[in-house]
C-alpha cells in the first residue's frame, strides 16, 4: 500500500506479520519491525542520484498516552564530504530539522505530521552549522555549486530527543553540543550550550566545549518524574587534544536539572575505541538504557561489529564534575580524564558507570545490516525498539562534483532505508 505524502512526509510499512503474544504486555500488536516503503525524491544529483525524503531515524520516542505513536527525528539533513579540507556539501542547504509523528496501524507506520523547529522568533531554523564561540564544528559548508553558505546561529545537528510531560521537547545536538527546549510546535523556548550563546543564557560545563567536531551529544532522555534531563556524549572529547586521548574509550554523562541548572557528570566506558555511544533512553532516575555501536556494516569491513544495547546505572558511579569548571575538567596528576587508562581510573578512586547487556543486534532473526542505529525507545518493561539512520539514502562520492553515491548496504546490495525493530527482551528491564 502506498500512500500520497508531501516531500518529508513518509509511510513505514511493516515487512513482517504482527506478533500475537500476551507476554508483550501491551494492547497493541507490535510487528518484528517496519521498513520504510516509500519516500518522495527531495533532490536529485547531476550523476542521477536520487536523495529521499527519509532522514527519520536519529532518534526516536513514545509518544505519551498514545501506544501505537512515535515522534521519529531527522539530523541536520542531506549533506556529504566535500573535497576541500573540512568541507561538508549540502544540496538542500535550507532543509528544515524536525520530528515526524508516525502513527501504527495494523502493520502499517502512518505519517500523521511533522513539528517543524523554529528559532525563538518564529523562523524556521536549518542544519548549517554555527558560528565560531556558539558551536562551531570548524567544518565549511557550501552549495552543490561550490558557494560557501553563511553559518547559522540557531543551526542544529539533532540527535536526541525527549518528550516532556507538558508535551514540549527537548534535544540534543552535535553542534555545540546544544541543549534546546522546543514547545510543542517546535519554537524555541530555551537553547544551553557551554558558551551561554542561547536563548536564556544558562550553560553547561566548559569541558563540553572540548566535544570532538560532530560527535557532540548524541543522546538524550528525561527522568520519569520530567524534572531531570540526562544526555550523553557520542566520543571521547579532544580534551585536552585529539592526540592526547586518541586511545579514550570515556564518554561523559551529563545530568542537568532542569529547574536549577546543576549538573553532574558520570564516566561511560565503552567496548572499545571504535565503538560510539548513538543513544541514552530512561528506565527510572538513575538507571538507563544505552545503544553502544561502530559505525560498520554487517558485511562489510571489519568483521567484528558492535551493535548493542546496554543497561547501566549511575547510584554508586562517581560524580565527575569539576568545582571550579575549568577548562578541562578534573584532573589527576595533570591529566585529563579522557587521557587515563583504566587502570588509573581505578588507582584515582573513579567507579564507572557499571553496564549490563541487554541484547546485540547482530543476533536478531534476520541480522542487522544498517550502520547507523540511532534511535532507543522503551515500549514496556520486555520490548524496546530501535531505529537506524539511512542518511536520505546517500553517501559521500570518491570525487564531489554535484554527485553523489546511494547507500547501498554491503550485506544486501539494496538501499538502506529508515527500519524499526521492535526487540523483544529476555529479561525485564525493571
Amino acid at each position: 500500500m502506498r500512500f500520497n505524502v508531501l516531500p518529508i512526509a513518509i509511510c513505514l510499512i511493516a515487512t513482517t506479520s504482527c506478533k500475537k503474544n500476551n507476554e508483550l504486555q501491551s494492547p497493541i500488536q507490535y510487528p518484528d519491525k517496519a521498513t520504510l516503503k516509500a519516500a518522495a525524491i527531495i533532490y536529485t544529483a547531476a550523476n542521477g542520484v536520487p536523495v529521499f525524503g527519509s532522514g527519520y531515524g536519529s532518534a526516536i520516542a513514545a509518544v505519551p498516552n498514545e501506544p501505537d505513536a512515535f515522534y521519529l527525528m531527522t539530523d541536520r539533513g542531506p549533506n556529504v564530504d566535500g573535497s576541500l579540507k573540512d568541507s561538508k556539501l549540502f544540496p538542500l542547504p535550507n532543509f528544515n530539522p524536525h520530528i515526524g509523528k508516525f502513527k501504527l496501524v495494523g502493520d502499517s507506520l502512518v505519517y500523521l505530521s511533522s513539528v517543524e523547529f523554529k528559532n525563538a522568533a518564529g523562523a524556521k531554523i536549518t542544519g548549517k552549522p554555527n558560528p565560531v564561540g556558539q558551536g562551531s564544528t570548524g567544518e565549511i559548508a557550501l552549495d552543490f555549486n561550490g558557494n560557501t553558505l553563511t553559518n547559522d546561529a540557531d543551526g542544529i545537528d539533532c540527535e536526541g530527543l525527549a518528550v516532556a510531560p507538558d508535551g514540549s521537547f527537548w534535544v540534543s545536538d552535535e553542534y555545540g553540543p546544544h541543549i534546546v527546549h522546543f514547545d510543542k510546535d517546535g519554537k524555541t523556548i530555551e537553547r544551553i550550550n557551554p558558551f551561554g550563546s542561547g536563548t536564556g543564557g544558562r550553560k553547561i560545563p566548559e569541558v563540553f566545549k572540548r566535544r570532538r567536531a560532530n560527535r557532540g551529544m548524541e543522546g538524550l532522555t528525561i527522568s520519569p518524574d520530567g524534572k531531570t534531563l540526562i544526555g550523553m556524549m557520542q566520543s571521547p572529547m579532544y580534551n585536552p587534544t585529539k592526540a592526547k586521548v586518541e586511545n579514550s574509550k570515556l564518554l561523559r554523562i551529563l545530568t542537568f536539572d532542569i529547574a536549577t541548572g546543576a549538573t553532574k557528570q558520570y564516566a561511560y566506558i565503552t567496548d572499545n575505541i571504535r565503538t560510539l555511544s548513538s543513544e541514552i533512553v530512561a528506565i527510572t532516575a538513575t538507571t538507563f538504557l544505552v545503544l553502544e555501536r561502530d559505525q560498520d556494516y554487517a558485511g562489510g569491513q571489519p568483521a567484528a561489529l558492535t551493535k548493542k544495547v546496554y543497561k547501566i546505572d549511575i547510584t554508586n558511579a562517581t560524580d565527575i564534575s569539576d568545582a571550579t569548571n575549568s577548562a578541562g575538567g578534573l584532573l589527576f596528576g595533570g591529566k585529563t580524564l579522557e587521557e587515563l587508562s583504566d587502570a588509573e581510573l581505578v588507582t584515582n578512586n573513579i567507579k564507572t558507570v557499571p553496564k549490563e547487556l541487554i541484547t546485540d543486534l547482530l543476533t536478531l532473526a534476520g541480522g542487522y545490516p544498517h550502520d547507523k542505529a540511532e534511535g532507543l525507545v522503551i515500549i514496556n518493561n520486555n520490548l524496546i525498539a530501535i531505529s537506524n539512520d539511512d542518511d536520505f539514502g546517500i553517501n559521500s562520492p570518491a570525487v564531489p562534483n554535484n554527485t553523489l553515491v546511494a547507500k547501498n548496504l554491503p550485506s544486501t546490495g539494496k538501499l538502506d532505508r529508515n527500519i524499526i525493530y521492535f526487540v523483544k527482551l529476555n529479561k525485564g528491564l525493571k
